[in-house]
């Protein structure tokens, strides 16, 4: 299935925005559960990520506009324009779930992490 029959709106905001499916599951999980509060350790446990991982998707949606932080607990919080997209893709990912995924595996975003594996460093 093509990621043509998905709203432009949602490939807009998945480019642009999610950069891993951890961050994808993690904001689709506080969609779902509005007034939750997470930590860190507990969504990670959660989701089945590893802890860098899921601190890193938190740190990314809270810095775009979807999470707010508050002792401790991330909650769901999207600026107000990225709420309908939000919903839209949680209705789009149960029907589109590949070319979602499709798009966070292909975007420009994913390559200067790949070629940073073989950059020379000196420790």
């Amino acid at each position: 299935m093509s990621d043509e029959t998905l709203p432009d709106e949602v490939k807009e905001l998945v480019r642009r925005y999610i950069h891993s499916v951890v961050q994808l599951e993690a904001l689709l999980f506080f969609h779902k559960r509005p007034a939750e509060r997470w930590d860190v350790n507990a969504l990670a446990a959660r989701l089945y990520a590893s802890r860098a991982e899921m601190a890193a998707a938190l740190t990314s949606l809270r810095k775009d506009g979807f999470l707010e932080v508050k002792a401790g607990g991330y909650a769901f919080a999207p600026r107000t324009e990225l709420r309908p997209v939000v919903d839209c893709l949680a209705r789009a990912y149960s029907r589109h779930l590949i070319p979602i995924t499709h798009i966070i595996h292909n975007s420009p975003h994913r390559i200067p992490a790949f070629s940073d594996a073989f950059r020379v460093r000196k420790d």
